[in-house]
């Protein structure tokens, strides 16, 4: 969520900046804004609420510009979506500020600068830092010494950037919490939220540290760490690449992200997998040490990713016989939890800045885990550089908000990490050599699903005028279904919920009549007979089924079962698979029902804030 831009230069910059909050409109935002030091040394800004293009037309209408300036869109958090709430927030005539973050202190701060004369224009906790910063500006001796003591005074979240007339070449920045990188040029410098906004200017960059403070000129960059020492952070060459038109053939980014899976996966194994087991480097140099002493996982996630860990937790305990819990990490940070012996922490995200799921890590390094691993799609992330053990999904840039080919490859990565951990738990050659197999048919297998397509947009005809609808999964597909869920609610805006199907007689059954459409995932494994006889239950209520089954498992299609044969796979690699036909099922029942697909309401794609 939220994104920042900031460049310092001796060229005009607002198309660099407003091209850079292009790129990061997939994190998700309601509003949008610029603020530059002009040629006369005035502080000129513009601010819009909706999507950046209202920002980039007002901007070609007034022309603001400069060598330097700082650019922000905004998710609501403080204050609703209103033009005096979108950042940049202004101090007086001098000074700017743009923040990502929650500031939790802001009420006391508030009142103590209104006693001091202040005048508060928005409802943000941004707004606090501006003044803040304005008004430790009074005695010190620099924008940079400002900056310092008052994010002493700060408690919560942030990554923030300021500027100031009275020294018209610098940025201050600050990381708590909230990721902060600079990127390098010739002449110029560069500060973002997420190097994806800088890749047309540079890909040199280094990324801030927690508890980072940071002057950035044209020439110059002087980092300090949280004791203020100087220091210096490695620079990285970024091989990243991102088109931000880059829909191709496609009509959403969501639908594109789907039709890639195949070839994400693809990336996800090459090099991890030998003939008959996985490359001991897989998990990292050291990696084997770690994970032969393993006796237990607890995996900590949000939203997709805990879905992904869910199925995990299947997979570890049947196929690699090691226990495994899996927690919500917004709740496991906030609760006294009991440390198994020789425990190994997973933390899974997408952008590698959750804010829970960072926070979990954090904490789990004071309550004596053996060792940390994250499963993640960004390689310069916090979650990477502060864990023990790193798997990357190689998914590439994932632009829509709701997860598809982020999801499958961390479920993809998973499944390795249960062959690593098997193999020195007593997993026969046969076994190792049987799961091998199994995924490396994954790309195939996904490719007959997407073959669904044409059917599953006919079929999404049905719920045009739905306002509700139930999920029903069994053992490793319960997961799928909430998943399956999940997209729907996010991009259709119907209400939707995932049961365990055993779970229908224990009160979901009283939900059942002909406007409730349930969605049934339904492989050929060992609970397919109890399957069906929930199935039965459902249409002996007048329930309308929608079931996408094994082609093997012999189910008949009637005016109350809608059946659609899905390719038979391994049952191990199932849940991989039955994802995407929901995938396609959410992306064309959102398509019916006109919303916004790649960036619907109220929703981020990088939840950076608590």
């Amino acid at each position: 969520m939220c994104g920042i831009v900031g460049a310092t230069s001796e060229r005009r910059i607002s198309s660099i900046l407003l091209e850079g909050l292009k790129r990061l409109e997939y994190r998700g935002y309601d509003s949008a804004g610029i603020a530059v030091i002009d040629a006369n040394g005035q502080l000129d800004s513009l601010r819009r609420v909706g999507k950046v293009q209202a920002l980039v037309d007002a901007q070609a209408s007034a022309g603001t510009n400069g060598t330097i300036g700082i650019a922000h869109t905004r998710w609501a958090t403080h204050g609703g979506v209103t033009e005096c709430n979108a950042h940049p927030h202004m101090s007086g005539s001098e000074l700017a500020v743009v923040h990502n973050g929650i500031i939790e202190n802001h009420e006391h701060l508030r009142e103590f600068l209104k006693a001091e004369g202040y005048q508060f224009d928005s409802q943000t906790d941004t707004e606090v830092i501006a003044h803040l910063i304005h008004h430790e500006r009074k005695t010190c001796g620099s924008l940079l010494e400002a900056v310092k003591a008052a994010v002493r005074q700060l408690h919560g979240a942030y990554g923030m950037v300021a500027m100031d007339t009275r020294e018209p070449e610098t940025l201050v920045v600050a990381r708590s919490g909230s990721p902060l990188v600079i990127g390098m040029g010739l002449g110029e410098n560069f500060v973002a939220s997420d190097q994806l906004a800088l890749l047309p200017v540079t890909h040199r960059f280094m990324y801030l540290e927690e508890g980072d403070v940071a002057e950035i000129t044209r020439t110059q960059i002087r980092i300090y760490d949280q004791q203020d020492n100087l220091v210096e952070r490695e620079q990285h060459e970024s091989d990243v690449t991102y088109d931000a038109g880059g829909k191709g053939q496609y009509r959403h980014f969501m639908l594109k992200e789907i039709h890639e899976q195949p070839i994400a996966i693809r990336n996800v194994l090459e090099g991890r997998l030998t003939t008959d087991s996985i490359a001991s480097d897989t998990f990292g140099q050291g990696a084997e040490d770690i994970l032969k002493d393993i006796e237990h996982v607890q995996i900590v996630a949000c939203g997709t990713s805990y879905h992904a860990a869910m199925v995990a937790r299947y997979w570890l305990e049947s196929q690699a016989n090691v226990s495994c819990n899996v927690e919500i990490a917004s709740e496991f940070r906030y609760r006294k939890s009991f440390v198994h012996p020789n425990s190994l922490l997973v933390t899974i995200s997408q952008s590698g800045e959750t804010a829970d799921t960072l926070a979990a890590l954090r904490l789990s390094k004071e309550l004596g885990y053996r060792a940390s691993l994250t499963i993640c799609n960004v390689g310069s992330s916090s979650m990477v550089r502060e864990s023990d053990m790193a798997f990357l999904t190689r998914a590439g840039a994932e632009i829509g908000v709701a997860s598809t080919k982020a999801f499958t490859t961390q479920l993809t990565g998973l499944l390795m990490l249960v062959l690593a951990i098997g193999k020195h738990r007593g997993m026969s050659a046969d076994k190792q050599a049987e799961i091998v197999a199994a995924m490396k048919s994954l790309p195939a297998k996904i490719e007959e699903a997407l073959a669904l397509e044409e059917a599953i947009e006919t079929l999404a005809s049905d719920f045009a005028n739905k306002d509700h609808s139930l999920f029903l999964g069994r053992g490793d597909q319960y997961p799928i279904a909430m998943e399956g869920a999940l997209k729907l609610k996010e991009i259709s805006y119907i209400h939707a919920e995932a049961y365990a199907a055993g779970e229908l007689k224990h009160g979901p059954l009283a939900l059942i009549d002909e406007d409730m459409p349930v969605i049934v995932v339904a492989p050929n494994n060992e609970l397919l007979e109890k399957l069906k006889s929930n199935i039965e239950e459902v249409r002996a209520r007048g329930g309308i089924m929608y079931v996408f089954a094994d082609k093997n498992a012999h189910f008949g299609s009637d005016d109350s079962l809608h059946v659609l044969d899905v390719a038979h796979c391994d049952p191990l690699i199932a849940p991989i698979i039955y994802t995407v036909p929901l995938q396609l099922l959410s992306y064309y029942v959102a398509i019916i029902k006109g919303t916004d697909v790649d960036q619907p309401r109220n929703l981020a794609k990088s939840v950076t804030v608590e």
